[in-house]
Formats: structure tokens, C-alpha cells, sequence
């Protein structure tokens, strides 16, 4: 009964976390430029590296320009980004990963040939060779964190899906004479929904983390457009003089991380059914 107890309590405080942080994220990226009223590309020198103040509420940056604004369309940029990601990597993923686990044969062997070919690379080096090729742009890193994590997709699915395809229900459905493009989209895909759930509510702090490594690389959303990795790579030169430039975007982008985990454990608790 403690166990229990301590394990719902657990669940509870995870879930509550987790929500918060994510919402928080979700209501910055698409009110927060109203709710701040302040241009984050307007320059005001005579406050460059100022801390916090009336004027600027979490200092200036080495331009003058405000600290808040910038965080603010930090977030956005984030979130749009890891949105649009986590959609093209799930998409992508899952379409390939029934086909795979689904088919068989032939199909199963080459699809997964070329996605063991991309496994074969770290997702961020794969990311950075994209990159390298593409140019850096918004549409640039969706497209290259997307590739970089469609392979774990492909292999969650494919998982599912094999164990799905020998249930009875399978069986039943092609005794019906139904094809095996309809027992796919209405016996087989429904039952992935929960570990897709589960792997995209991951994957969007993953996305994240990856897109501020990419732009503190110099390879994400081009200047003067804001981002926490960019904040923080700018900002490096001033540590000494001005370490709130390092702190506000690193705090940023820990607690956004540690509430999206939140949330996949808590998500991935309830959608157990052993538990």
C-alpha cells in the first residue's frame, strides 16, 4: 500500500509538473510577443549587459537588445520548430514502421536496410551533416532533426506492430476478405497509438535539446532571429561581465526539458496497463 501510495503520489506530481512546464512553453510560443510588448531585434546600446531593470526586466544583451522579448521568441521558436519535427519524424516513422511490421518479406528487409543506415550515425552528427549540406534554416533543421529521428520511430512501430499482426482480430480481418491496406489503418495502426504517444511527448524535449545544440553550433535559426542555443553561444564572450546572459537562456531550456520528461513518464503510466 506505501508502494502504491508513493507511486500515484509519484504519478501525480510528474503529471502536475510536466503539464505546467509544457503549457507554460505552448502559451509563451503563441502569446508571448503580445504579452511582452517589446521588439526583441530593437537595439539600445547605452544598455548593453545592463541586468535587470525597469527598462528591461531581465537585462540587455551585449546589443541592448531585451533579454525578456528574446527568450520569449526563443520559446516560440523552439516550440514551432520541435512541433513541426516531432509531426514530419512521427509521420515518416510510423507509415514505414506498419509497412515494415506489417508486410514482411522483401519490404520489412529493405526498409529496414536504410533505416539501420541511419541509426548507423548519432542523431545530432547526423543533424550537423544535414545541416552542413542544406544551410541553416528554419525549415532546414526541421527537415534534418526529423530524418535524425525517424529511424527510432520506424523501430518503436515496426515492435508494435509485430506483436499487433499476430492478434486474432488480424486474422479476423482478412478472413473478412479485407485488404491489407484496410486491416493496417483500422485493426493494426489504432493499437499504436500508445507507445507513438508515449515516444512523441519524448521526442519533443529531445527536438529541443537538439535545436539549441545546433544553433550554439552556429547551425540553427539564423541571426538576428532569437534562440536559447544562439542566446547561449553569444553570450560566452561575456560571462564575467554580464552572467545573466548565460543563465536565463540555460534555465530556459533545463526546465523546459525536466517538465517535458515529466510528462512522457507520467504519460507513459497511464497509458500502461500494468500499471
Amino acid at each position: 500500500m506505501i508502494a502504491l501510495a508513493l507511486g500515484q503520489s509519484r504519478l501525480k506530481f510528474n503529471a502536475v509538473f510536466g503539464i505546467t512546464v509544457t503549457t507554460l512553453l505552448l502559451v509563451t510560443a503563441i502569446a508571448g510577443p503580445w504579452l511582452v510588448g517589446y521588439d526583441p531585434l530593437k537595439l539600445d546600446l547605452p544598455s548593453r549587459l545592463t541586468g535587470p531593470s525597469a527598462r528591461h526586466l531581465l537585462g540587455a544583451d551585449e546589443f541592448g537588445r531585451d533579454v525578456l522579448s528574446r527568450l520569449v521568441n526563443g520559446a516560440r521558436t523552439s516550440a514551432w520548430i520541435a512541433f513541426a519535427t516531432v509531426l514530419f519524424a512521427l509521420v515518416t516513422g510510423t507509415v514505414l514502421g506498419v509497412a515494415a511490421g506489417f508486410l514482411r518479406g522483401w519490404t520489412d528487409r529493405i526498409l529496414m536496410m536504410i533505416n539501420d543506415a541511419f541509426l548507423a550515425f548519432p542523431g545530432l552528427l547526423l543533424a550537423l551533416g544535414i545541416m552542413a549540406v542544406i544551410g541553416a534554416s528554419r525549415d532546414g533543421i526541421v527537415l534534418a532533426l526529423g530524418l535524425a529521428y525517424m529511424p527510432i520511430v520506424v523501430r518503436v512501430v515496426r515492435s508494435a506492430v509485430l506483436s499487433i499482426r499476430e492478434r486474432e482480430y488480424v486474422e479476423a480481418s482478412r478472413v473478412m476478405g479485407n485488404s491489407e491496406f484496410i486491416t493496417m489503418a483500422r485493426h493494426v495502426l489504432p493499437n499504436c497509438v500508445a507507445p507513438i504517444i508515449v515516444l512523441a511527448t519524448t521526442m519533443f524535449g529531445w527536438v529541443i535539446l537538439s535545436e539549441s545544440a545546433l544553433s550554439f553550433l552556429g547551425l540553427g535559426v539564423p541571426p538576428p532571429a532569437a534562440s536559447w542555443g544562439s542566446m547561449l553561444s553569444t553570450a560566452r564572450p561575456y560571462i564575467s561581465q554580464a552572467p545573466h546572459l548565460i543563465v536565463l537562456p540555460g534555465l530556459c531550456i533545463s526546465i523546459t526539458l525536466l517538465g517535458i520528461n515529466m510528462l512522457g513518464d507520467a504519460v507513459r503510466d497511464w497509458l500502461d496497463p500494468k500499471l
